[in-house]
Formats: structure tokens, sequence, C-alpha cells
């Protein structure tokens, strides 16, 4: 559909998009109900907050030297229908991406910078399949690498100014019942830790991860406040075993410290989660376990069909890992053989089998349910 904004049918619009926004609702409901209505999609949007893991191109928007981008080739190498960098810190899809077309939808939803010098843009994606508000760089500290992302309080924030855009346009009632059937996916604090890791000297590790864990309490409160109740929630993977730490390392080993630093975390999360869940009524979670999963993955790699665990495909010098993925890159011969991309993000297969292990709840890997019975809860 194609508007003017101000044009007459605006008012119809508005009207049709409510209507369309609480029917919508109504049929999910009957479907996971066992109704006769069958729907593909499970959940009718999905917001997506973190960092560059999920980022699907807001850092393209910021200004500024020092903001991690993924806007040149070799990026995006596989993208599908056609190579193309799109601000995703992958040779094609990421685990955004596999978590959406799960749920039904094509792909990750935009990026809320693209969508946001257009209102009508951003309320129709936010009303159809939702926003993704990621920035590669974030923390839950606002602290964290400053200046250079959107930390995950002000990601926050915008989702708070597009509900406001939508209320005004289909109603509180109807915005309400979308975002409690909606799917909020969230990664981040990985570069919390490894900011925290690299200082010198290192600070109280008691003291960060009770400043991350009431970051991240924060933010889910106040978007549950909004009418969020479906929370998928990655924690934190093996930090000390990307490419870019191993090559410190004169053998290539993992750092150990970093992964003792990360399962904290971790634990922390995990008591949070359930902590809020006793106190929030209605709110439902689904724990993924991306650090078990990659202890599992590298355990036995041929299982996934990899042939290296410990490389960069798009890099340069020893392991893939001493410079960023860029244009005049070297790039491994099969990129699905690879868990990484480059020397701090996962390959699309990586995030395509991540994804898949989510969903199904496999072998243990998210607690108390699955992505999947999260997406189907009513």
């Amino acid at each position: 559909m194609v508007m003017v904004m101000g044009s007459p049918s605006m008012k119809g619009l508005v009207a049709s998009l409510t209507t369309f926004s609480i029917l919508r609702v109504c049929l999910i409901i009957s479907a996971a109900a066992g109704g006769p209505a069958k729907m593909v999609r499970l959940v009718p949007a999905m917001y997506v907050f973190g960092d560059s893991t999920l980022d699907v191109g807001n850092n393209n928007y910021l200004p500024g030297p020092n903001v991690p981008r993924a806007n040149m080739p070799l990026n995006g190498a596989d993208f599908p229908g056609g190579a193309r960098a799109t601000g995703r810190f992958s040779n094609g899809y990421h685990v955004a991406d596999f978590t959406a077309i799960k749920l039904g939808l094509k792909e990750s939803p935009p990026a809320y910078l693209s969508l946001a010098p257009r209102p009508t843009a951003l309320l129709l994606s936010a009303l159809a399949t939702g926003v993704n508000y990621a920035s590669a760089g974030a923390g839950i500290l606002d602290s964290t690498n400053a200046g250079n992302n959107i930390p995950l309080s002000r990601q926050v924030r915008y989702m708070e100014s597009t509900k406001a855009a939508m209320e005004a346009s289909v109603g509180k009632a109807a915005t309400r019942v979308l975002l409690s059937r909606s799917f909020f996916l969230f990664n981040i604090g990985n570069n919390d830790l490894s900011v925290f890791a690299a200082a010198q000297p290192a600070g109280d590790v008691a003291t960060l991860y009770a400043s991350l864990v009431s970051g991240y309490s924060a933010a889910i409160t106040d978007l549950y406040a909004m009418g969020a109740r479906k929370f998928g929630i990655i924690n934190v993977g093996l930090l000390g075993c990307v490419p870019t730490v191993r090559v410190l390392s004169a053998t290539g080993a993992c750092n150990d410290g970093l992964n003792l630093l990360s399962a904290g975390f971790n634990d922390a999360l995990r008591s949070l989660l359930a902590g809020l869940a006793a106190r929030l009524p209605g709110l439902d979670y689904s724990l993924a376990d991306s650090y078990n999963l990659t202890q599992v993955t590298f355990a036995n790699p041929a299982a996934s069909g990899y042939v290296s665990i410990d490389s960069a495909c798009c890099g340069s010098g020893r392991l893939g890992a001493e410079s960023d993925c860029l244009p005049n890159s070297t790039t491994c011969a099969d990129h699905d053989r690879f868990v990484f991309w480059d020397r701090g993000h996962p390959s699309q297969r990586a995030g395509e089998l991540t994804a898949a292990a989510f969903f199904d709840g496999a072998a243990g890997f998210t607690a108390p349910i699955s992505f999947d019975r999260l997406a189907r809860k009513v």
C-alpha cells in the first residue's frame, strides 16, 4: 500500500488498522487454541533489542568515525536475494532473521533508524511486523562504548515512542493486545563484559553484575509496563572463544577468565528472569542458552558440518582475526563450514542453527520453555 501523509485516506487507514490489529490477534488466539483458523504467523510482530548480534543496520544511521558498521562488502555476501551489505555483521541473515522466519515473518523487522524519519513507515512496520532497535557495540550500561551506539536504555525509549505512535493511530486497547501477543527478542551484555574484561585495572565483578542486572531489569520492567509479555532472552555466549580473543593467545586458546565472567553473568540473568516472572503477572520468557550451545558445538563441530570453530571466514592474519571483514579481506572457501563469519560474529549458518535450537528447545537449550512454546502462549 502506498499512501501520502495527510491524504483523505488517512482516517480510513487508521480505522482499518484498528480493526485489522484486533482481528489478527483474535485469529492468533483462535489458532493457538486449536480453532478453525490456521495461521502461519505465530505472533503479530517481533521487537528486537540488543547489540551487533541482532543489529540489522541501525548503526548505519549513527554519526561518527568510531561507530561500528557492517555496511561494506564482503558483509552480506550470501544475503538472500542477492549479495549486499545490509548492516548485519554476517555474510547473510543472522539469528534475529532466522528467529523471525520461525515465527512466520519474512526476516527481522527493519531497523528503527531506517524508519524513524518516515513516521507512516514506522507506524506500519510496528503494527504489521515489528521494529528492530538493536545496535552494534551497545551494552546494558549507557557507558559501554558510549557515543558510538544506541544503548539498551535508549532502545527502550525508542520503543516507548513507537508505542505512543501506535496508540495514537489504533488506540490503546488494540496496541496493548498486539504488544501482549508479540515476541520481544533480546541479546545483550556481550559488550559490557568485554569492555570490563579489557579494562586495566579491572573493576569489581560483583558491582558489575549488580549494575547489569539492574539495567536489564529496568528494560524488561519498562517494556512490561508498555504491554510486552513474551520475552525471548539469549544469554551471553563463550566470549573467551571468539577469534578476536583467541588471537591474543600464542596457542589460539580460549580465554577461560572471560568465559567464567560470562557464565557468572548468565547465572545472574537466570535468577533475574525467574524473579521477574514471579513478580509480574502474565510475564512469560524463554531463556536461550547460547553459552551451552556453543560448548556443545565446539565439542563436536563436525556434527553441525563445521571445519573451523576458531577462525574468522572473512578477515586477515592469524585466525583471520587481525582485522575486521573488509572489501579486500580473504574469505574462506565455504562460508557455511565456519562458525564465525568475522572475528567477532557468527556466520549465517551458525545463526540458522542457533535459531533452530532455541526455537525447538532441543537438548535443553532453552528454559523454562522454547521460543516456539513462548510464541504460542495465549
